[in-house]
């Protein structure tokens, strides 16, 4: 039993990367292996028999007086109220006529509806999925190269992710005790940014090699008014939610859980204008929040369970020791634990990521110093949260593995190749592999606006 003692705390994470391959829910791949290493702690004595007792409590621990958790179902409902009432197609149909003189009208459309979707990102599948059953028909009905559409939309589905209020922002916050709102401004720059290089990239290879649609007439001509009337029910509404809830978390004026209150009004009220408050569609908004919102708190319980042996065996400290025995300097240790999680990013979702691996990582990340390099202690930790942000995009999107490929796939016509995805992804990783070079070698590209607020 001593020889196990010792090999136990490094044998818990190969036994979960295995097991994660067998293709169980990873929910309860973590709950499973988390009890069965706790059991085989209080066989070899280095686990109290009271520790099956404390789970619970420990748990119970993980929610009590955190209101981070409150909000994420409410954005949720947001999220899918825009989506399930038709808000999201008009937004898109939209900003498709004010942009008909821009080459590539429709990836531009499609990259901008990403970043007003942002809190619908709960997980990629859904944000993803969404973006291709709203705008692939209506793109390759225009004569769109499957390869450009595809590309466009698993670009701004990722997006999403990364930019506030995206529900991962949420967790990054929690698991690097960061503030929200320094998160939440720090994304802003690095995530527009991407999302110009985008659009810059799709109306340049229009230019060059007229992959652009062909024009879209103007339904509107002449009729100013009435056009401004469309603009405004289907674009002015939308908008001024989100930066109602964005900016009264950024701004101080209300907590993240207030201001997701606000949003899943304002979804009721949305739904309520487009004359979609309808029992059938109601209890669609509602069922796919309760869902996601399951899935994403039984990971987090299953995180919990893992995460108690884990430390009680001293996995903390194996991993510091670990990490120090490489004798790579902070920068080698932070490549490394990007590195990790981007390949990580190939087989599982960002929640599972963000949860299992942060709490392992974070007393390593705790310990780097990269004040001088970037101003402050706070500032360093806010600038890694946001690496690792753009990292995981980074991996959803690249071929094969990338997640957001195949659920465009998933989504996409028939006629779409899995081909076509890949080459229409291949020029957008470059663009992200710039990004987050760029962050990396300019932390003031993502703290710049924090930086600024608390001046």
């Amino acid at each position: 039993m001593e020889f196990l003692s010792e090999w136990l705390p490094f044998l818990m994470l190969p036994v979960m990367a295995v097991v994660l391959f067998s293709g169980y829910p990873v929910a309860l791949i973590l709950a499973g292996v988390g009890l069965l290493f706790t059991a085989l702690g209080w066989l070899t004595g280095d686990i109290p028999g009271v520790a099956f007792l404390n789970l619970p409590l420990r748990i119970g621990a993980t929610f009590r007086g955190n209101l981070i958790y409150p909000a994420v179902p409410m954005l949720l409902f947001m999220g899918l109220a825009i989506e399930k009432s038709g808000v999201a197609r008009e937004m898109l149909l939209c900003m498709r006529v004010l942009l008909r003189r821009v080459p590539a009208s429709m990836t531009i459309a499609v990259i901008i509806l990403g970043i007003l979707l942002a809190p619908a990102a709960g997980l990629i599948g859904a944000s993803v999925a969404t973006l291709a059953i709203v705008a692939l028909p209506t793109m390759l009905e225009q004569g769109y190269k499957p390869s450009i559409a595809t590309g466009s939309v698993a670009a701004a589905g990722t997006l999403g992710i990364i930019l506030p209020p995206g529900i991962m922002l949420f967790f990054l916050a929690q698991h690097l005790n960061i503030s929200m709102g320094s998160l939440f401004l720090a994304t802003i720059v690095p995530g527009l940014g991407l999302a110009v290089l985008f659009m810059i990239y799709y109306v340049g290879r229009a230019a060059w090699d007229g992959t652009g649609a062909p024009p879209i007439e103007n339904e509107f001509k002449g009729q100013t008014g009435k056009l401004l009337l469309y603009v405004f029910r289907s674009l002015a509404l939308p908008i001024a939610l989100i930066a109602l809830v964005l900016g009264s978390i950024i701004a101080g004026w209300a907590t993240p859980t207030e201001a997701a209150a606000v949003g899943a009004a304002g979804g009721v009220l949305l739904m309520a204008l487009t004359r979609t408050l309808t029992p059938r569609l109601v209890n669609e908004v509602v069922k796919g929040t309760v869902i996601t919102t399951s899935m994403v708190f039984f990971i987090v319980v299953a995180a919990t369970v893992f995460s108690y042996p884990f430390r009680y065996l001293g996995g903390d400290d194996v991993i510091i020791e670990l990490m120090g025995a490489t004798g790579l300097g902070d920068f080698g240790l932070l490549a490394v634990i990007l590195l990790t999680i981007f390949v990580l990013g190939f087989f599982i979702d960002w929640i599972e990521i963000v949860v299992i691996t942060l709490p392992i990582f974070y007393p390593i990340i705790s310990e780097l110093d990269f004040a001088s390099y970037v101003g402050s202690e706070e500032m360093a930790r806010v600038w890694v949260a946001v690496l690792i942000g753009l990292v995981l995009q980074t991996s959803f999107l690249t071929p094969p593995f990338g997640f957001a490929l195949f659920f465009v796939k998933g989504a996409a016509p028939p006629e779409v190749r899995i081909a076509d995805i890949y080459r229409g992804a291949i020029p957008i990783v470059a663009i992200q592999i710039v990004g987050v070079g760029l962050v990396w070698l300019l932390p003031a590209i993502a703290i710049g606006l924090p930086m600024m607020a608390m001046e």
